[in-house]
């Protein structure tokens, strides 16, 4: 051992220098190859094998070892000039800096996974606020980082921050203004992963599928996918379908034209060929009874006859069989509003309008459903003489020729 000794202090000073920057660096490689390829493969088995991030995470916090081992180590190398031992120290210790605050900002990204593991996360993610995390951790790091390549106090550079704040501002508007929306967002419950939404503004109509700090991703129906930036949800309008998803009903609100052309009085012979339907039964027997009290109570004399009675009409009759006949679909929900309204007159005719909800809201058994309704009530118009309005076409047109 001694005589090693020797022969090393028996070198020129430039080779004593090299020497020992080279045993330097094995020592570091050395410590480098026994964390990495050593120490970390032993723990492999007992970190979390879904997720890759805290591999990355325990990758970036062994490296600071290293790092350690040359900063501390380089002022033991004889003979080194004093501005090499200032660059080489700064530079490792830079690394290191850097190096713990990538394991940092890693080892939030893997608390955030877990949490998104958890079933509140879709009510409640917390992306946004690990990511405002980040970005303090990594500005933390580049303030000290600076500070340790110029060989400064951190307080030096905090104390020049005052006089660029304007400037910081501007430049971070937009992460201010996202941090403050997706506070709004999480806190209020506004928005969730898997929420379908509608913003016409940002030609969005689809699935939220990720929320984040700067920009809210949704996945139309279409498979396109539109980035809408985080702090338009708070200052734009938007739907929300998360209501009706959670209410187990789907509302139908649609309507029949009738053509006013075809709306008369059913005779007596039409109203008792309309009691075979069996859903219309209960509705003429109470409705025959009220018109024939209030006619025996009103009219009598030169008024008895039948332009001053009250009658039956055709297309109000066809009202109470659409009524009856959604009450009775055994895939219309019970447990919400059901109606069926006249809509005012106008040049395309007499609406009637089915107002309901679906027992389900699946969008496919949803249509099936409301076009099942229609498909019977225009069927069924012919039995109450009624025309559902329809613009005219060039079959149209051409009958008329042929009759002329």
């Amino acid at each position: 051992m001694q005589a090693l000794t020797d022969t090393f202090y028996s070198q020129p000073l430039w080779a004593q220098s090299l020497i020992g920057l080279v045993l330097l660096g094995v020592a570091s490689l050395a410590v480098n190859y026994l964390l990495k390829h050593v120490i970390l493969r032993i723990a492999a088995p007992y970190l979390d094998e879904k997720s890759l991030t805290i591999d990355k995470a325990a990758a970036w916090l062994a490296t600071a070892a290293p790092l350690l081992v040359i900063s501390r180590g380089i002022g033991l190398v004889p003979y080194l000039p004093d501005d090499v031992y200032t660059v080489v120290r700064n530079v490792a210790q830079a690394l290191i800096v850097l190096s713990v605050a990538m394991a940092i900002v890693k080892g939030l990204t893997y608390a955030n996974e877990l949490y998104e593991r958890l079933p509140r996360s879709k009510n409640k993610p917390i992306k946004g606020f690990v990511q405002v995390v980040k970005i303090i951790v990594l500005c933390g790091a580049a303030i000290v980082l600076i500070s340790v390549l110029i060989d400064q106090s951190p307080l030096l550079l905090l104390s020049g921050l005052g006089a660029i704040t304007a400037v910081l501002l501007l430049v971070f508007k937009d992460t201010i203004l996202s941090l403050v929306a997706s506070v709004q967002l999480t806190t209020q419950d506004m928005l969730r992963v898997g929420d379908w939404i509608t913003m016409p503004s940002m030609s969005a109509d689809g699935d939220v599928i990720d929320i984040s700090l700067h920009t809210v991703k949704v996945q139309n129906f279409d498979k396109t996918i539109v980035t809408i930036p985080t702090h338009r949800l708070v200052s734009d309008a938007y739907q929300n379908w998360r209501g009706m998803s959670e209410s187990g009903g789907r509302r139908i609100k649609r309507s029949l034209t009738i053509d006013q052309n075809s709306v008369r009085f059913l005779s007596d012979e039409e109203v008792v060929e309309l009691k075979k339907f069996r859903i219309l039964k209960p509705y003429l027997a109470d409705k025959r009874e009220e018109i024939a009290r209030w006619n025996d109570a009103e009219l009598s004399g030169e008024d008895a006859v039948p332009v001053n009675a009250r009658r039956l009409t055709n297309i109000g009759t066809l009202r109470a069989y659409m009524a009856a006949y959604i009450r009775w679909h055994p895939q219309v929900s019970e447990n919400f509003l059901i109606m069926v309204r006249q809509l005012p007159p106008g040049p395309q005719g007499v609406p009637l309008e089915i107002y309901c909800f679906t027992d389900t809201t699946a969008w496919e058994v949803y249509e099936g459903i409301q076009a099942d309704i229609f498909d019977h009530l225009l069927a069924i118009l012919p039995e109450f003489d009624l025309r559902v309005f329809q613009e005219p076409t060039g079959g149209d047109f051409g009958a008329l020729a042929k009759q002329g």
